[in-house]
């Protein structure tokens, strides 16, 4: 039997990593407005296939161990972004809701209110001001675009999330899971799959909590 089996062995995010048709807008941003510093680069010459561009990789440390990264491929030409909405590689049509292009986007966590509106001074007095702060039921966000287009937010948390809210969200995402086979599928269907499934699973619980 292998130890491994069944355990939980990522520890976060090594990198994610994005195209850009701007590298020096995208290094003003990330490392000289935001503050991010650049860790590392790979300068690609000749690689891949013979129709491959020759390209630069590059890295800013957003904490915690984790980065952010950019491919820069030259000679690339830039597309066009004069219709749809959304980022300088994935245009989404014209028409398409704010919220859902909205949607994609990169969140950065910070500890504080105080390192919140840090990022919120450093934005403002920027080429990218802040273009929205919301408050979720558990969270406080600000949120701007990056020069490629990327929609950026920088969250902090209002409070610990429970146990209690975390089995609610294991219920809510296999309630998901059952009824988005159905065609049609609503908010409606999920809330009453959901119930079923706490209805099914109490007594376990009970259980679970009496032989402790």
């Amino acid at each position: 039997m292998n130890q491994l089996n069944d355990q939980h062995l990522v520890t976060g995010v090594d990198h994610i990593a994005f195209p850009t048709f701007d590298p020096a807008g995208t290094v003003k941003f990330y490392r000289d407005v935001l503050g991010f510093p650049v860790v590392h680069s790979i300068c690609a010459a000749g690689w891949g296939p013979g129709d491959h561009p020759d390209f630069i990789h590059f890295f800013f440390d957003i904490g915690n161990g984790d980065r952010i990264a950019f491919f820069y491929y030259f000679g690339l030409p830039t597309p066009d972004t004069s219709a749809g909405s959304g980022d300088v590689y994935a245009r989404f049509p014209e028409g398409t809701p704010d919220w859902f292009v909205r949607s994609r986007h990169l969140a950065l966590h910070v500890e504080s209110e105080e390192h919140l509106l840090e990022y919120r001074r450093r934005l403002d007095a920027s080429e990218w001001p802040v273009e929205m702060q919301i408050q979720h039921e558990t969270i406080e966000s600000i949120y701007t675009h990056d020069p490629n287009g990327y929609f950026f937010e920088i969250t902090r948390a209002l409070r610990p999330v429970t146990p209690q809210e975390d089995l609610d969200a294991a219920l809510t995402i296999d309630a998901l899971v059952h009824i988005a086979r159905t065609p049609g599928h609503t908010l409606d269907d999920l809330l009453v799959r959901r119930a079923e499934l706490i209805v099914e699973r109490a007594p376990e619980w009970t259980a679970t909590q009496e032989a402790r």
